[in-house]
């Protein structure tokens, strides 16, 4: 029969390489600690320890065993954790995102956990199909996606904005549309569709993306400014893309009169009602961008 005691004794056996500091860190017997060990084993089939007189090693089952038992206790104790909806500062996170907002997401979710240890993370990059998938399968408690989910078994709420920068190499000396024609456009996931929005808004010529020369694709966006940097092609990406690029400083925004912007969504399982964790989470990072914007990402008013 399974029994948690046994493989917490084991552990403890391994930990300390003693039966006498084992029994005496749980308050237990020696004989006590001998008989958890020999009960795991016949519960397992599998000889854990191979003794050499007052000293032991662990044979491959034993290793193999003291590795499944940790992961064990760890997931008991995020399990444990996570039931508490009320807690703000311990329980698991897990959540996925287009790689756009993710950039900046991320390290700030991953500084919260800094500060609140009790917090585990852990965050996906993905694509709306995927993200919507996982959230569906559980695999996910929350999915952040750039277009809205209609779904039976889903809710689905806006939750920011971010301004699209239309993006050019730093030497770049246009500013028509023929000018960024003879550029061509640098494609990845949801970017035509970023393109087509921004430019159809500032330029009253413009008919279709079909219509640039599509000068190489990635389906990351992080990598999207390391070919415009090259001077390969221009892209249209949110502004959080643009602000944690390592070539920001070899490329450059172009000044447009209309604004546009890529909208996120939140997604959850229907009825799941969202630990306050998240809502913190969430909240905290809508804040931050608000005081570093200085009125950018502004909160969509449902």
């Amino acid at each position: 029969m399974f029994n948690a005691r046994y493989f917490r004794t084991f552990i403890t056996l391994v930990e300390t390489g003693s039966f006498t500091r084992t029994a005496r860190r749980l308050e237990m017997t020696q004989p006590g600690v001998s008989q958890h060990v020999r009960k795991l084993e016949q519960y397992l089939g599998k000889s854990l320890l191979d003794r050499q007189g007052r000293r032991f090693v662990l044979t491959e089952a034993g290793r193999r065993a003291y590795d499944y038992a940790l992961k064990l206790f760890a997931e008991h104790e995020q399990f444990r954790h996570s039931l508490d909806n009320d807690s703000l500062d311990c329980g698991e996170c897990r959540l996925a995102s287009p790689g756009s907002i993710g950039l900046m997401l991320y390290p700030f979710i991953l500084g919260q956990q800094q500060m609140q240890p009790g917090l585990t993370v852990s965050y996906s990059f993905a694509f709306n199909g995927e993200i919507v998938a996982d959230v569906l399968a559980g695999r996910h408690d929350l999915g952040i996606v750039t277009e809205p989910v209609r779904h039976p078994e889903l809710d689905c709420e806006p939750w920011h904005q971010e301004p699209l920068c239309l993006v050019v190499p730093a030497d770049f000396a246009g500013n028509g549309l023929g000018d960024l024609m003879a550029l061509g456009v640098i494609g990845y996931p949801g970017g035509n569709d970023h393109a087509g929005a921004l430019l159809r808004a500032n330029f009253p010529d413009f008919r279709s993306m079909s219509h640039f020369p599509r000068q190489g694709f990635t389906n990351e966006v992080g990598m999207v400014l390391d070919a415009v940097a090259r001077g390969l092609g221009f892209a249209v990406v949110s502004r959080v893309v643009l602000e944690t690029s390592p070539w920001q400083r070899q490329v450059k925004a172009l000044s447009l009169a209309q604004a546009c912007h890529e909208f996120l969504y939140l997604v959850t399982r229907t009825g799941a009602h969202m630990p306050r964790r998240y809502v913190r989470l969430l909240e905290g990072y809508r804040e931050q961008r608000r005081h570093e914007r200085l009125g950018y990402g502004e909160v969509i008013e449902s």
